[in-house]
Order: structure tokens, then sequence, then C-alpha cells
């Protein structure tokens, strides 16, 4: 049997009492194996159970006794003995004289012929129903602002209890660092206010072993009321002195306490002068007035100071701790069977603080009362016993015992005689990995204990090699296990009456290694990690590559979208920071496993900001308040500040304004408040990665009004009407009116005099100024004012009254024709004095007249240019060559457009555009036919074209090209050209400025198309026409045929119906003029060849047979409805024919009550009217106005060419604020001359 040690060896090692197996033919002295609790507190109506519980051979016998002295449990009124084996327990049923009666120290004694073994002590404490004593509770009278103790002294009780101080409507009291319970359940106050004046603090006490709740008097606390709260600097409420000495007992929990009062409140601060403190083993509570330490141990010794802080000094208390143990074992007697002659030496090895008292016992009786003699003596604590022999057979007692407890053993010595016997299978298999440790059992028996030793196959001891070493339970330990270690072991034990051998086999394999381990990472929250690892193992094993996450097994975890583990990787997505700690890939067989460990942190944006606090309220009175709070979460990345915002509820819900920020090691500081404001504190961390959440919000504090601190800004004053003046401004925002409300004052007077202000408060942010001359400057002044008073002495701004329509025209200086299509208009500066108002730019409006080849007869949409007031060109590009144009100039301000300075002009001829339609018409083999139409822009004079070609594969042949100098020419007939070669055709029309834009085409001969193909060609036939119809094939040339239609069985063509010449490209031909329901033959012909033959049939009534019953459409009724359908469409065409024709014609009222009433308005720095000067509309006065965005024509490009005008905005002081964009002219297709509505921002003028 192979058997693997490493699950085996420390079973086996662990006690010497596994080689205690009894066998069953022997007696077995007395074992306690269960007992009650060293100490039991029972309670009136609970059942007291007494256990004592032992095994032995023969059946052991029970016996208690109470306080020293034999108890009968039979005997006793009301106890219930438990007959059963091996037990000695009694119950006490529940009454509550039986718990007083009983109480005491109990012990158990369990024993048969070969001992006695005994019980520890069971202290019973029998406790009555909870009762406070009756008392008269005073009213508690206290100025506001001092501290005060309400005590709770609840009733002594041997079990923990719990207290509570409640009001008269089952309500927790509210607990904070100014109010706090002690340990002892009073109720501490460290300053009073107002709000703690209650008559009903109930202290609650909680016997959870008696399941009640008893209640004290409630107390009545008055605070009386004061105006003035005076500081004063910490004292400490508990402990009163300055210092204490305390013990604490090892493995314990000790608990420090210290409760301050003053005013400010006091924060208290918790320090270890002579080590840091134990920052895993210690926590604070209770606001921090509570230190547990736990599992107090000896080096805990020292000296523990509370510190006691508020703004005007601090108190302090020293606790000196002594750490104390009840007693402990450092070596426990053990129980062992002797052989006859053999020593006896039980060890009772202690340890405790103050040293226990060690005492022996035999049989249950002390020393003092057993017969000594040389057999026995005490050394060190130890009994040893000489020459043992069988009426030696005992159970002994250690009992060690000090001030904080006891420690009871058993241990039997039991003296017999039996030979060796070797417990552990012979010929067993044992495996392990070089380098580590093997365990070969051998688990002897007997009496006298044997001797063992092991042997190698050639029978030598192998205890020569230092790497082996033998147990005293007979196992052989063999470290650093090498290959050749493998082989046969002997195992032999003797003692004075036999000897006996087995045989272990041991085989050592290749020890499992990681030859790549996973790598500690740092990662982002929400990323993805990979760790990897690769091992070696031992070929003839079974081995396996796992995954652990802080020693789980990350396969048991049932995460597969968290977790993916193939091929010794291991990648974890979505990383949180719950994720962090340390992984490790576990390489195993089943003999051995190696880990390797990696460590991941997960780094990201800070954890949310705990429990905000708010302190120092009377600093409110200078705008101030005290803000702390728990640091943050830094998630593994430090914090470097804290973002503190607030939110005003009141003014602006859910919106969140920052007040500043503070370093990441500060947690506290003093705000600066604005007055007026209800404060409610939020603060975030921020870190490398970012800000974290937000805290959630603090209590709400509101700051007193006061006067505003400031004015509003960007004052103005503007007229939207000659003789008045609109003052605006910015109004304050709500943070800066330090009242629920806020008005303004305003005060206006005359530029350059010293009269008095006039002045007039408003709540909204304008003012008009009424009466007023045009365009006359003002000094206006604007001030904030509330219920607290007045802001600061405001700026003086100056602002203008309402301005009028300039009175004045730009005088041209010329115009510049810079090519065909562009031109450059310059004009003087205006006179300003003229301008009514501050000059905003100049208008420039033109429209084409016609070309100089033929006038426009015909309304056209004007084009627009508007340029700043310090420019005086502008550059009109996009003009129709060879045509006329008509100018206008204008100077606008704040108000309108002011009078015209008219202008003509021509621009000069251009090349033409490209011509239209050209086609190419197969003749023959060798010569084509080309059609095309003139272009339909001529920008000039006609002189004729240029036709050129040249084959597409010339192989290097220059191009042919020649003039064709008539203007009229529509046609031209190619010849001598190669049937064989496709061809590349270009046609430009010319000027006297040379040929324009050609239109090119590409194609060949008859003979390089071939036969024609007529694809898809098809005939159909109504009564008395038939249509024919074809896809024209790519690549094939056009050329015309001639369609006969011969009609049928006569084969006589008819005198109507003449051969019809048709092209190729045309696709369809409609034959009329047929006779019904006559069949007809189609020919299509080219120079009497015959290309195409088909039939059709027309219809007609010889062909068409009528139904003998009657169809619903020649009933009367129904021919009476579709005629009044349509009489009633005829009736709706005419009248919205009519409508149509009356479009933009109407009444000058009605003109007028459509107009913007420029009076009014003022005109925006922002905007610019928007206008259409169609032959229908016109404006509503003598000055127009600019209202809206108007866009210049085409001139965008020449803007930025030649700086004369510009596409940006500009301010009343001259900087452009308008912006204007047109659209350039198209072209209308086909030379139409239509054009759709007139639009300054939509120009479509049509092109001849």
């Amino acid at each position: 049997m192979v058997e693997a040690l490493r699950y085996v060896w420390p079973l086996l090692l662990c006690s010497p009492c596994l080689l205690i197996q009894i066998p069953e033919e022997l007696l077995e002295p007395p074992v306690i194996t269960e007992q009650s609790s060293v100490r039991l507190v029972v309670f009136p109506t609970d059942d007291i159970s007494l256990k004592c519980e032992a095994r032995g051979k023969p059946q052991v016998e029970f016996r208690w006794t109470k306080d020293g002295i034999h108890f009968r449990p039979k005997e006793e009124e009301g106890v219930v003995v438990h007959e059963a084996p091996h037990s000695g327990s009694f119950t006490i049923a529940g009454n509550n004289s039986f718990a007083q009666r009983f109480q005491g120290i109990y012990r158990c004694f369990a024993s048969n012929k070969l001992g006695t073994a005994m019980s520890h002590e069971i202290q019973l404490v029998a406790e009555g129903a909870p009762k406070w004593p009756k008392e008269t509770v005073k009213p508690v009278e206290v100025e506001e602002g001092e501290s005060v103790v309400l005590p709770c002294n609840p009733p002594p009780s041997a079990a923990p209890l719990r207290i509570y101080w409640m009001n008269s409507k089952i309500l927790h009291i509210k607990q904070d660092e100014r109010v706090t319970m002690g340990q002892n359940g009073n109720l501490y106050f460290a300053n009073v206010l107002t709000t703690d004046n209650h008559s009903d603090y109930i202290c609650n006490a909680h016997f959870p072993g008696t399941r009640t709740i008893i209640q004290k008097e409630p107390i009545d606390l008055r605070v009386k009321a004061t105006n003035s709260m005076i500081d004063r600097k910490p004292r400490l409420l508990f402990p009163a002195n300055s210092s204490s000495h305390l013990v604490a007992l090892q493995g314990r929990t000790l608990i420090l306490e210290c409760i301050a009062e003053g005013f400010p409140t006091p924060t208290i601060k918790w320090l270890h002068p002579s080590d840091p403190m134990p920052g895993d083993r210690v926590t604070y509570q209770n606001h921090n007035k509570t230190l547990q330490l736990l599992n107090v141990g000896e080096e805990d010794d020292g000296e523990y100071t509370c510190l006691a802080e508020n703004s005007l000094g601090s108190a302090r208390h020293a606790y000196y701790v002594t750490v104390e143990a009840a007693p402990y074992w450092l070596q426990k007697p053990q129980s062992r069977l002797y052989g006859p002659g053999e020593t006896a030496r039980l060890d009772c090895q202690v340890q405790g603080r103050p040293q226990p008292e060690v005492t022996w016992r035999i049989n249950g009786m002390s020393m003092e009362n057993v017969t000594m003699d040389q057999k026995y003596r005490i050394e060190q604590g130890s009994l040893i016993l000489s020459n043992l022999q069988p009426s030696d057979t005992m159970v002994t007692q250690c009992e060690a015992r000090n001030r904080h407890g006891l420690l009871l053993a058993n241990a039997y010595i039991y003296v017999v005689q039996l030979p060796a016997t070797i417990l552990t299978g012979n010929n067993q298999t044992y495996m392990a990995v070089e380098g580590s440790t093997a365990y070969l059992l051998c688990k002897a028996f007997g009496a006298p204990v044997p001797t063992v030793q092991w042997l190698d196959e050639e029978g030598t001891t192998v205890l020569q090699d230092e790497r082996f070493f033998p147990y005293a339970n007979g196992t052989l330990g063999i470290r650093d296990l090498q290959a050749n270690d493998t082989g046969r072991y002997f195992c032999q034990a003797a003692n004075d009456q036999n000897n006996v051998t087995i045989v272990a086999n041991l085989q050592v394999k290749e020890a499992t290694q990681i030859t790549q381990g996973p790598r500690s990472a740092i990662e982002k929250k929400g990323s993805r990690v990979t760790f990897t690892c690769q091992a070696s193992f031992d070929p003839s094993l079974q081995a396996s590559i796992t995954w652990r996450g802080d020693g789980r097994d990350l396969q048991e975890l049932g995460d597969n979208d968290k977790y993916f583990i193939e091929a010794g990787r291991l990648v974890i997505q979505s990383l949180d920071y719950s994720d962090q700690g340390n992984y490790s890939c576990v390489a195993s067989t089943e003999l051995d496993e190696v880990e390797s460990r990696a460590q991941l942190l997960v780094v990201g944006s800070p954890g949310p900001v705990r429990q905000l606090k708010l302190s120092d309220y009377h600093l409110l009175k200078q705008s101030q308040v005290h803000l702390s709070w728990n640091p943050a979460e830094d998630h593994n990345s430090p914090i470097e500040k804290y973002d503190i915002e607030f939110e005003d509820k009141e003014m602006a819900p859910e919106k969140w304004h920052s007040l500043g920020k503070v370093p990441g090691n500060q947690t506290s500081t003093t705000l600066k408040l604005s007055p007026y404001i209800h404060y409610t504190f939020r603060v975030t961390a921020i870190n490398k990665y970012g800000p974290g959440e937000p805290s959630p919000g603090s209590e709400t504090v509101v700051t007193p009004e006061a006067a505003p601190e400031k004015n509003p800004v960007d004052v103005k004053g503007e007229g939207n009407e000659t003789n008045n003046m609109v003052i605006t401004w910015k109004p304050l925002q709500w943070m800066d009116w330090n009242a629920p409300q806020v008005q303004y004052r305003v005060q206006w007077r005359p530029q350059g005099t010293q009269g008095i202000w006039k002045e007039q408060t408003v709540s909204d942010p304008f003012l008009v100024v009424s009466n007023t001359s045009t365009f006359v400057p003002y000094e206006i002044k604007v001030q904030a004012v509330n219920s607290q008073g007045k802001g600061p002495e405001p700026q003086v701004t100056i602002g203008y009254s309402g301005e009028d329509y300039p009175e004045t025209s730009p005088e041209l200086e010329g115009i510049k024709i810079l090519n065909s299509s562009t031109v450059l208009v310059k004009w003087w500066p205006v006179n300003l004095a003229q301008v009514k108002g501050h000059l905003r730019g100049y208008n420039v409006t033109y429209w084409w007249e016609g070309s100089q080849r033929k006038h426009n007869k015909r309304h056209v949409h004007k084009n627009y240019v508007v340029v700043p007031a310090n420019a005086t060109s502008a550059i009109l590009s996009g003009l129709r060559p060879y045509s006329s144009y008509h100018l206008e100039v204008q100077a606008f301000n704040g108000r309108g457009l002011g009078p015209a300075s008219e202008f003509t002009f021509s621009t000069p001829e251009g090349v033409p555009g490209h011509p239209e339609a050209l086609h190419l018409e197969c003749q023959s083999d060798t010569s084509l036919l080309l059609h095309w139409q003139p272009p339909l822009s001529h920008n000039g004079v006609l002189t004729g074209y240029v036709l050129s070609y040249h084959p597409l594969d010339a192989g290097g042949k220059e191009q042919l090209s020649f003039d064709l100098p008539d203007p009229e020419l529509r046609t031209h007939n190619l010849t001598n050209l190669n049937p064989g070669l496709q061809y590349r055709f270009q046609l430009q029309a010319t000027t006297k400025e040379g040929p324009g834009e050609a239109i090119v085409r590409e194609g060949g001969t008859m003979a390089l198309s071939g036969t024609p193909d007529f694809g898809n060609i098809s005939a159909t036939a109504g009564e008395n026409y038939s249509v024919i119809s074809w896809v024209p094939q790519e690549g094939q040339c056009n050329f015309r045929f001639h369609i006969l239609f011969k009609a049928q069985p006569e084969g006589k063509v008819s005198p109507d119906l003449q051969p019809q010449y048709v092209s190729y490209n045309q696709s369809s031909y409609t034959q009329w003029d047929l006779q019904p329901d006559t069949q007809y033959e189609i020919h299509l012909m080219k120079e009497k060849v015959l290309l195409r033959q088909m039939a059709v049939r027309t219809n007609g009534t010889g062909a068409v047979r009528i139904s003998s019953s009657r169809s619903f459409a020649s009933e009367g009724w129904f021919i009476a409805f579709v005629s009044a359908v349509i009489v009633l469409l005829l009736i709706l065409l005419i009248l919205c024919f009519i409508k149509r024709s009356k479009g933009g014609k109407y009444s000058v009222k009605d003109k007028e009550d459509t107009q913007v009433d420029s009076e009014a308005r003022p005109m925006k720095d922002e905007t610019f009217g928007e206008y259409s000067d169609n032959e229908e509309k016109a404006f509503g006065s003598s000055q127009p106005s600019l209202n809206g965005d108007i866009k210049p024509l085409g001139s965008d490009d020449s803007l930025a060419d030649y700086g004369g005008s510009v596409d940006v905005q500009f301010n009343e002081d001259g900087s452009f604020i308008g912006q204007y964009s047109g659209k350039k002219e198209k072209e209308a297709a086909g030379g139409n001359d239509s054009s759709g509505a007139t639009s300054p921002i939509n120009p479509a003028v049509a092109l001849e």
C-alpha cells in the first residue's frame, strides 16, 4: 500500500499519547471526557445542569463534592441524576429557591480499581431577578454651555449587561462628540445646548440572561439659556484624576476610556509614548473616546495616554497598564503505559503572571494525605516514581493556580507487562520528492516500551547519516532526500520479551519546480491583468497547476465572467478594488506542491469621503465654520487634495459650487463663507487618477445677511428709439446678493456736466430713460442694494441715447476692373457727424442688369457685401463677364441704412462656357457627323469654335485641330477617319478672349461598331398607334435609319405611312395613324439594308369582343359622379391660379402691419437686418433697416485676397459684429432665364 506521508506525519508526531492504544483485553484507568465550564451563572427559571462524563475499564463510578464537602445528588430534592453509562451528570430543575441553595464550588471524581480522575472546580453562581433600587430623582439644572453627567448606576450582575439611554417615546438619545455614554452607563455632556432641555432621559438596563429590560426613573434635564457661552479648555470627566493603574489579562481585550468636557467640544487622541500603537489590534470607538486593544500580550505593558484638546488648551490622563496572565501550559503531563521496574516522570510545566503555584494529587487526594515512600519525589514541579510495579497503577492530578485562574490535568500511570508489537503494516511503500523530508512509520507497542531502531538492506543502522533522525514514537525521518535514498528500510522493535521487524519501501521522485512564476502588477480599476505560470514535474506523477487568490482556490468561485484560467494563465477581467491581494500559482502532484506568489494592486480614483462634521458654529457670525471629515480610501494612490463644494438648496438645488481645495494630508479646514447662503457641504478626494465619489452632503448652515460686496458688471447704455436710452447690466448672481432679495440703484446724467445725478431703484436688470436727445453721451452708474445696505461705490460708464438713420451717403472714388468677373469698388469715408450714431460699416449692394448682347427685362436678385467702418473698399467677385451691373453704397449705424450712392459699370468679355450636347453620328466606315449646341454662357460675342481630335491609341500621333469660324455652325462632318480606331473629340467655343471650356466625347465609325445591335427590341400597339423601343448598346455608334410599316395581308405600303428617319440613340419611336385591328410588318432599314424585321397587330373593334353583360362603368350614375368630380377639380385649380396671381400684391396697410417697426426696436450689435428687394416687396419706410444676417454674393474669396471686405463682426466702436455671407451665382441649366424668390440670403440670378 502506498501512502503520502505529507498527510500522515503531523498526526504521528503530535503527541506520545498515540502510543497508548490499550488492547481490548487490558483494563483502562478513568479518563474525564466531558465536564461543565469553570463558571456557571444561572437564573431563577433556568435548569441547572452539571456535567461529568468519563470512560474507563472496569466501568467508573462518580461522586461529587460541594465546597469541599461530599455531595450526593440523588438525595437532593429537585435533582435528577443522569442514569447513563460513563456519566455522573445531574440536573437541578429551575426554581428560585433552589438556585440560591445550590450555588457553590463543585468537583466531580470518577473512579475504578485502577485509580481516580478528578474534574476541575465548577463555580455555580445563582442570580436573582434584577431590580432597580428605589430612589428620588431630582431635576438637573445647568446653564447653557456647561457640562453635566446623568448617572445610570444599574443593579450589579454576574453576567454582562447592556445599557441604553432613551426617551419616553422609546427613541435613542443621539450621541456624538458632545454627548456620549461611558462604559459605566452614565451619560456625559461635554457642553449642553438649549436643545438638550428634556424631562425624559431614561437609562435602560438589558439583562440578556434573564431576558429582561428594566428602566431607571426619568431624569429631567433643565438647560438655562444664556446670551454668552463662555469658552473653556478641556477637563476630563472620566477618569477624574491624572493617572490610573490597570491590570490587563493576556489574551483578553483591554478597554480604556476618556470622556472630557469643554467648549468648544474637545476631541480625543490616544498616545502610546514607548511604542507605536499596534494598528492591527487597536480600534477606536465612541467618537474616539474608547480604545480597545485586542488579544493583549506581554509586549502591551506600558503607558497609554489620552489627550483631550480644543482651541483653548488640552487635558490628559495616563493609564499605566500591567499585563498579567492566568496559568497556561508549557508542558502538560501525559498518560502512559509502563513496564515493571521502570521509572515514570510526569512533567507539569506552567506559566502565568504572577507565577502559578503547582500542586500534585494522586487519585484525587493531595500529596499530604498519601503515604510517602522513596518511590515518590517532586523535582521542579515534576512527579517522579521509580521501580514501578503493577500495584503502582494510579491517576495523578497536576493543579496550577494564581489569582487569575486555575489549571488541572489528569495523567495516569498504568504498569503492565506486554510483548513488543509493531502496529504499522509491513512492506508499506512511501513516496516523497527530492529535497523534502520523508517519514517512515514504525508504531510499536509493549511494556516495557520497546526500543526501536532502523536498519538499511545491509543491516547497518541508518543513523550514521546525519540526514536520518528518529522520533520517540518510532518514526524515522529523512531530510533533504536524494534520488539514491530510494530503497528498502527495516524497523526493529524489541523489549525484554521479544523482537519484531517490518520492511518500509521508499521511492524518491523528482521535485516539482516553478520555472516561471507570476509577477506582481499594478493595474487601474476596470482594466484586466494576466498572470502566467510555468512548472516542471516528475513525469511519473500526475500534475496540475491551479490558482489561488488570498488563499482561496479561484476555480471554486464559479465566477466565469471574472476569471479566465487556461494553460498556466490567469486572466482577471474588469478589475475592482476588491480584486487586489496576493495571487499564487500552485504547481502540485500527489506528493508535493510549490507556490509562487504575486501581489496585485488595483489603483484608481479615491473612494468617497465619510463622516463630514461641522463645528465651531459660533464662527458663523464671522461667516466662518470648521469642517472636518474622515480620510477617503486612496486606492493605492496618494490623495493629492480634497475639493470642498457647497450647494444652496433654497436658491440653486442640485448645483454644486467649489469653495476651494486643501492638501491631501489635511482632513479639516476652517471655511470662509459668504453672507446669507444656505450651505450644504460635500468633499471629494482627488488623486492622480482623478476625483472620487463625492461625500454625502453635510448638515445645512445659514450665514447671516450683509450688505452687497459687489456691483453689477457689463453696464451699457443704448437707445432703441431716437429719444430714449436703455441702460442694461449683468445682474448679480444669487451668491452675491448677501440677502433674500437684491435691487439696483441706477444713476445717470449727460456727459461733461456736473449736474445732479438722476436715479431710480429697480429690480429688473434694465432701465429705459425717455425723452432724450438723439445720440447724446451719458455718464451711468449702477449700484447693488439690499435690506442691509448698499454695495461699494460703482464705476462710471459712458452710454448713448438712441441713434437715427445716417444723413449722408458715401462718395464713390471709383471702380477698378480686376478681371472679367471681379472689380474693386472704392469710396471716401463719410462725415461721422452726419452718421447720427455709431458708424457700424458700409453696405454694398449690386445686381446684374443684363448682358451687353441682351438687356435683362425681368427683376433679378440683389447681392450684398458688408464691410466694417474702417474699410473704404470692397471687392466684388463672381460677376458675369460682358455684363452690365448697378451698384449702391450705403453707410449704416445701429438704427439702419443711410442714403445710397449709385453707380453703373460693365464687365469685359471673357471666355465662353463649354458647348452643349455634343453628339456623334456615324455616316460611314470613315466618316462621322458631329452635332452640338452653343454654350449657355457666351460671356461675350462668339467668334466660332475650335475642334480637336486624336485616336485613343494614337501611338504618338499628334492631335488634329482646326478652327470653325462660323459662330452659327451647329454641325460638322469629319471624313477620312480610320475605321478601326476609337477617337477622342474636343470642342471649344471662342470669343475674342480666346477659347473656353471644352466638351469631350469619344467614339468611332460604323466599321468599329459592326452590325447594329437592337438589344431587347419590342413593339406594342394600341388602336391606332404602335411603339417600338430598344436599348442602345454601350460602345455602339449612333446612326440614322428609317422605319417602315406595311399593312398585311395586302402587302402594300399605305400612302399615309411614309418611311420615318430615327436616330439609334433615340431608343424608341411611336408610329401613329395606323388602322385598328390590322396586322403590320415593321422593317428597320439603313441605306436599303434590312437591319431588323418584326410584326405587330393593332387593337380595334374587330379584335375586341364586347361582353353581353353591362359594366358598372356604363351606368348613368357612375358617369354623372365622375363628371362632378372633374368639375370640382377644375374649380379648385382656377381658384389656386387666381390666388397665386395675386401673391405679393397687397395693400399698403398690410405692408405696414407686416413690417417691423424700426422705431420700436433697437439695432443689436450682434445682428443686421435681413431684407429683400423684390418688385412686389418694399421697405416699411423710406429708410431701410438691417435686421438679420445679410450675406454677400461671391465676395468671400475676394475679401481674403484684397482686404476690401470681411465676413466678421464688429462692435459699436467699429469692430465688426455681424456675419454676412452669400451664395455664388449659379447658372441655370438649359439657359432658362427663370428665377426663384429674391432674397439677400438666397440669391438666384439667372444667366443668359
